[in-house]
């Protein structure tokens, strides 16, 4: 018998832990290759973790809502597959397996001793629980910062799996707490009684129709906590916007050939490949030739390191029904054709939308687009999806009078033109270069063959 430790895959160069969100499998099931034992959540995405070997899960090293490193231990499957030491697996010799077996009792007795103290012990002043109710270290970490007692702690309403508290409810009970912690030494403070009236006739200020937080509170104002992928994307972009240098280079694009096209082949398309042809594909595409020819908007930034990408893999913002934002990437983009390119980013953005996407469907990028487009806007100022160093932007196509140069001389006729918006690190990526790699696109598309067969 072999023990396989199952570790938190990478997601990705910018994600570096998964919060657990639910156990699909207990302690003494039997799992198959490929099923699912575990579901985390990224400020990427929301994906099962299937088990890499057969076998019986015999520990489970992480609770739910507990935050976990890639490359961390998560679960220990007992197979009885031969599986190589690299692989994480303990296979030995019969005398090798008792030494190992005594060695990983005593780790565990020693870890199971270490969480049954922790349970065990004190949250604050020496107290302990009048009730058999868990709580995970996370949560009896943040009570003991802030000074929340056991018999306080257990009066919590909980959320989590069995009503267990979790952190966002230890938080959300902190900061409605905080205002009884600011206003009880000023009940307690005597006052002459010539001051206590104004505080009662008087209406409170925008100030104090405020909870701890500064959260306005009332009848015309509704508190809309924001979603855990909420709050890790305002933190990646926030972080993105402090780390690198952005500058925006735009430029004006005539698509009228690339319209035209479409709507003659958009049809047969469809009926032959079973799959909608969307303006999508048609700008990935040229993206990536641009990115063949420009090698150096391919790069990420490390630190001070630059790391040349031999990949092109376009990550492709795709808006989900919560609000949220998902960037699927389209490996390998450049040795796709337009039928690959059509079937790639169509099934991508279905499952987005799904929330059926993999870990590894999500990361890897080397550079992004984001369509602005689908809701209206003409031209946007992207953040850099880090450690890339560049994002471009796709306005909505619109018919304009635009002037027309001939060789009979110019007219105005109707055009359909779009912008794209191109945001660069300027760290390493200087203006001159993040201009014409924008241009290099535009040209691809302005020079569209209208009898190009598909």
């Amino acid at each position: 018998m072999s023990k396989f430790e199952l570790k938190l895959p990478r997601m990705g160069e910018s994600v570096a832990e998964a919060t657990l969100t639910t156990w699909l499998k207990e302690v003494g099931d039997t799992i198959e290759l490929d099923e699912p034992i575990f579901e985390i959540a990224t400020d990427k995405v929301d994906s099962e973790v299937p088990s890499e070997v057969e076998g019986i899960l015999i520990e489970k090293l992480f609770d739910i809502d507990d935050v976990i490193k890639v490359g961390d231990t998560v679960a220990i499957i007992e197979t009885e597959q031969s599986i190589d030491v690299a692989q994480s697996a303990v296979q030995s010799e019969p005398v090798a397996a008792s030494n190992g077996a005594e060695k990983s009792a005593a780790m565990v007795e020693e870890t199971v001793k270490v969480a049954q103290d922790a349970v065990s012990a004190p949250v604050h002043h020496n107290q302990k629980s009048s009730s058999e109710r868990f709580y995970s270290p996370l949560v009896k970490n943040i009570a003991k910062q802030e000074g929340i007692s056991v018999a306080e702690l257990d009066t919590i309403a909980g959320t989590g799996n069995e009503g267990r508290v979790t952190k966002n409810d230890i938080l959300a009970y902190l900061e409605n707490g905080a205002v009884k912690k600011v206003e009880q030494p000023v009940e307690k403070t005597p006052a002459p009684k010539v001051a206590a009236a104004p505080v009662v006739n008087h209406k409170p200020s925008a100030v104090q129709a405020t909870n701890g937080s500064g959260i306005p509170q009332g009848a015309d104002a509704e508190v809309l906590p924001m979603s855990r992928m909420g709050k890790m994307i305002a933190k990646h972009m926030v972080e993105s916007v402090s780390t690198s240098a952005h500058v925006q280079s735009f430029i004006e694009v005539d698509v009228t050939k690339i319209v035209n096209w479409r709507n003659k082949v958009k049809s047969s398309f469809e009926k032959r490949e079973g799959e909608k042809l969307t303006f999508t594909p048609i700008f990935i595409e040229a993206v990536a030739k641009a990115l063949k020819k420009y090698p150096l908007m391919n790069i990420s930034l490390v630190g001070d390191t630059v790391i040349k990408k031999k990949n092109i893999n376009i990550g492709m913002a795709a808006a989900l029904p919560d609000g949220n934002l998902i960037v699927p990437v389209i490996k390998n983009a450049d040795q796709l054709n337009l039928v690959g390119m059509a079937k790639a980013i169509n099934d991508l953005a279905f499952r987005a939308r799904e929330n059926k996407l993999k870990p590894d469907e999500v990361q890897d990028g080397t550079y992004t687009v984001t369509n602005v487009g689908t809701f209206g806007s003409v031209f946007g100022t992207p953040i850099i999806n880090q450690p890339q160093v560049g994002i471009l932007a796709l306005g909505a196509i619109r018919k304009i009078p635009s002037v027309i140069e001939t060789p009979e001389g110019d007219f105005i006729g109707i055009r359909s033109k779009m912008y794209l918006s191109h945001s660069y690190d300027h760290r390493v990526v200087n203006g001159a270069l993040g201009s014409m790699f924008a241009k290099a696109v535009a040209d691809y598309l302005e020079a569209w063959d209208v009898d190009r067969e598909v």
